[in-house]
């Protein structure tokens, strides 16, 4: 019994699924360490469940093909619109500033990383996972560099007109 759970196929299937959950947990770590609400956990349980809800869409795909009408491919779109859902709740104003729509448009990468490692495509979820780190991080800092500049600042602009 146990021998038939570790077959060639669903050993494939762990392997998606750990590599999105990996992957995601990465991003997560960035964004502990930025001192953000959505962590490791969230970040890979979004990668890891685009990635089961891929799977499950392709297992739908080889299973039930021969039926007319019917396309599996729509619980992949879905997934776009789930983690829609919780990035709504995610992004708020407080005093005039937009707040959490990095971590919203996070998550979202994320998904797709999931999903991507559920089709089985590991290099482009490892190069989009170190895109968004890339993001995450450098941009990050270049953005509290332009900040901190004074030519950007709402003063430079009052006194030099």
């Amino acid at each position: 019994m146990i021998q038939h759970f570790f077959d060639p196929q669903t050993m494939d299937i762990i392997s998606r699924l750990v590599v999105a959950l990996f992957l995601g947990m990465i991003i997560g770590m960035e964004r502990v360490w930025a001192h953000k609400t959505a962590g490791m956990r969230t970040y890979a349980l979004v990668s890891m469940g685009a990635a089961l809800f891929v799977i499950i869409s392709d297992q739908m795909i080889q299973q039930y093909s021969y039926f007319t009408g019917m396309n599996p491919l729509y619980l992949v779109g879905n997934i776009l619109v789930g983690v829609g859902f919780i990035g709504t709740g995610l992004i708020v104003t407080r005093d005039s500033k937009l707040m959490g729509l990095t971590t919203a448009t996070g998550l979202w990468v994320s998904a797709g990383i999931g999903m991507a490692a559920g089709f089985g495509m590991t290099k482009l979820a490892i190069i989009a996972t170190f895109m968004t780190l890339f993001i995450f991080v450098v941009l990050w800092f270049i953005e509290e560099q332009i900040k901190k500049s004074d030519y950007f600042k709402a003063d430079y602009f009052e006194d030099n007109n």
